[in-house]
């Protein structure tokens, strides 16, 4: 069910309105319920991939808590702990292997062995991907990890524990929770909140305006370009390749806000999966402030694990290109994929590795003063852009043929695009151009008071009653006009949904 559709504006208010209706005691078998519900209109069979997961994270839990309990020598303890973790991380990754990654894999087996001309090839198989596997596997591997290092204790009621890994909000496409944060919000019936119903609510329409205003009318921009990458070239290519990192930013951003937003109206916080990121000063800063519930997660149970930054330079080094082609690789099953995760590694280690002499050099050109001024952070952000940007060719290309080909298209420049009207034959009529460009904006304004710490929906929530209401009635009719009832609008499900 997307977000996007009118099936989850009928959905929505009659979950939320049954769930401070019905008992307080089976409040969370309602959630539980339409949870499953809402996952089950994508494809009916494959809840039962999402019910196996979760019985295995549960059954693993709760073995590994009695371990960890009770009085068996340590030995044993260590060795009875690491075979349920095992068997956990083997069961799940295998799910997500065979779903996400065995085409893949043997796609790549059939290249190799032609390109030696052996003959041992396999077929590849139809494997329709289950909608956000990634995502629930890996919130619920996290709850695993946890409890093996005793950091929580094993949810006993297997119910609730479900609703952890299946709670709608936030279920196809994040934020992947922690256990510490979300399990123990579960565990508590709310009670209805005034103030929760209209911040959500707010957050929801923010939500919906990135999606349906910016991202999916970037997206025509963007697919015009790229799939017919033979015919366009130069700024075009350019061009394409700066909405594009604008539409991803709205299309998840907006799907993480409208989440939080849904969860927030029944009680719930969830954790804010982006803060500002175009607006990082470094490709690492702008890795703390994008898609934060992932990169926290590979940060906390894959980069730590491999020792993190404890064992020297050299290996910190090579455990962050490690970890962020892991991160390409959970991406998407492509090699366009690992490039993009591994360039973005490549950055942090350039980074690392010349950073005493950007500083140098900076401090050479401010005149002796101390504190960075403004056309320091805004060289910075620029650059960070542009690097964050040319890897997000290779995201959106599908294959590294294909970004190879849009690169070298780019050589072939023509700055008058920009000025002459050309981008207009990219599918978006010059009025709609323009209420992009001005969404475009709205929404690094938006971003900038964020950067600097301001909480921007309580500072509108602080404001008259007509001004709150003529705002999101101006919203509501953007969003109406130039969104899903625009002249170019197509229901697009988030790009996410598709890892």
């Amino acid at each position: 069910m997307l977000f996007n559709s009118i099936d989850f504006l009928i959905f929505f208010p009659v979950v939320v309105i049954l769930y401070f209706l019905i008992p307080k005691k089976y409040r969370y078998v309602w959630l539980l319920a339409a949870s499953y519900y809402f996952y089950m209109k994508w494809e009916v069979k494959y809840v039962l991939l999402l019910l196996f997961s979760t019985a295995v994270t549960y059954l693993c839990g709760i073995l590994t808590d009695k371990i960890n309990r009770g009085e068996l020598p340590e030995e044993k303890k260590i060795w009875g702990k690491k075979l349920c973790i095992i068997g956990s991380l083997f069961l799940n990754l295998g799910v997500l292997g065979y779903f996400k990654y065995l085409n893949f894999l043997i796609d790549s087996w059939n290249k190799v062995m032609a390109h030696f001309q052996a003959g041992a090839s396999f077929s590849t198989m139809e494997i329709l991907l289950p909608v956000g596997i990634s995502f629930y596997i890996f919130q619920a591997i996290g709850y695993t990890i946890d409890i093996y290092r005793g950091d929580v204790y094993a949810e006993r009621n297997f119910l609730k524990y479900a609703l952890f890994v299946s709670f709608f909000p936030q279920l196809v496409a994040g934020p992947i929770e922690r256990s510490k944060n979300l399990l123990k919000q579960l565990g508590t019936p709310k009670t209805f909140s005034y103030e929760n119903l209209r911040r959500g609510l707010l957050l929801m329409l923010w939500g919906y305006f990135l999606k349906m205003v910016i991202a999916d009318r970037a997206a025509v921009i963007v697919d015009t370009v790229y799939e017919n990458s033979v015919f366009w070239s130069g700024m075009y290519v350019i061009a394409a390749t700066i909405f594009f990192a604008i539409q991803i930013y709205c299309d998840f951003s907006g799907y993480s806000t409208i989440a939080r937003g849904a969860a927030l109206v029944l009680g719930f916080e969830l954790t804010d999966n982006f803060r500002a990121p175009y607006y990082a000063v470094s490709v690492k800063d702008f890795w703390r402030r994008w898609h934060i519930s992932l990169t926290s997660w590979f940060r906390d149970y894959l980069y730590i694990p491999l020792g993190g930054n404890r064992k020297g330079e050299l290996r910190k080094e090579a455990n962050l290109l490690l970890v962020f082609s892991a991160s390409g690789l959970w991406h998407g099953a492509a090699v366009s994929y690992i490039l993009w995760g591994l360039l973005n590694g490549v950055y942090q280690v350039i980074g690392d590795f010349v950073r005493g002499v950007t500083d140098k050099v900076l401090k050479a050109h401010i005149a002796g003063e101390k504190q960075e001024v403004f056309s320091d952070r805004l060289l910075k952000r620029f650059v960070t852009f542009i690097l964050i940007d040319f890897a997000w060719l290779f995201f959106r290309a599908g294959s590294s043929v294909k970004a190879l080909q849009l690169i070298k298209g780019i050589r072939q420049m023509d700055w008058m695009i920009l000025i002459n009207g050309s981008l207009y034959n990219l599918g978006v009529p010059a009025e709609y151009f323009r209420v992009l460009l001005l969404s475009i904006v709205l929404l690094l304004w938006v971003d900038g008071k964020k950067d600097r710490g301001v909480d921007v929906a309580e500072r509108f929530l602080a404001q008259r009653w007509w001004f709150r209401v003529a705002a999101e009635l101006f919203l509501i009719f953007v969003i109406l006009l130039f969104g899903c009832y625009g002249e170019l609008y197509d229901t697009t499900q988030f790009i996410y949904f598709q890892f």
